[in-house]
């Protein structure tokens, strides 16, 4: 069975495209999207990626009305959640599961929300 080979693209609609592209580019290290042909495409790092349908009736995502979550890969969660504050940013303390890692939770400005992963 042919199958795909991969997250292409995360697309989502914003009040203020621009505004949050530059959030998730300075707060996360997401490089912008190039509008002009040739430009450089943000390259994520090789991993595990999960592809999980929720419950309709899920809480795990925080607002009732949200239908979304992304899930960020990172190598240092305390490193992360310690820029992140020092930038203003609400996030939760991070929590472990044993072999799977550490997860946290934010919010982007548009109330998206973000969970952060540190594999085991």
């Amino acid at each position: 069975m042919e199958k795909v080979a991969g997250i292409g693209g995360f697309f989502f609609r914003a009040h203020d495209p621009k505004a949050l592209a530059t959030w998730y580019q300075q707060h996360l290290g997401i490089a912008l999207t190039p509008t002009t042909e040739g430009g450089t495409v943000w390259q994520q790092e090789a991993g595990p990626t999960s592809f999980s349908p929720f419950p309709q009736t899920t809480k795990y995502f925080g607002d009732p009305n949200k239908s979304w979550m992304v899930n960020f890969r990172v190598h240092d969660l305390d490193k992360m959640v310690a820029q992140l504050r020092t930038a203003g940013i609400e996030v939760k303390d991070p929590e472990s599961y044993l072999h799977i890692g550490r997860f946290t939770r934010l919010q982007d400005p548009e109330g998206n929300p973000i969970e952060l992963w540190q594999p085991a």
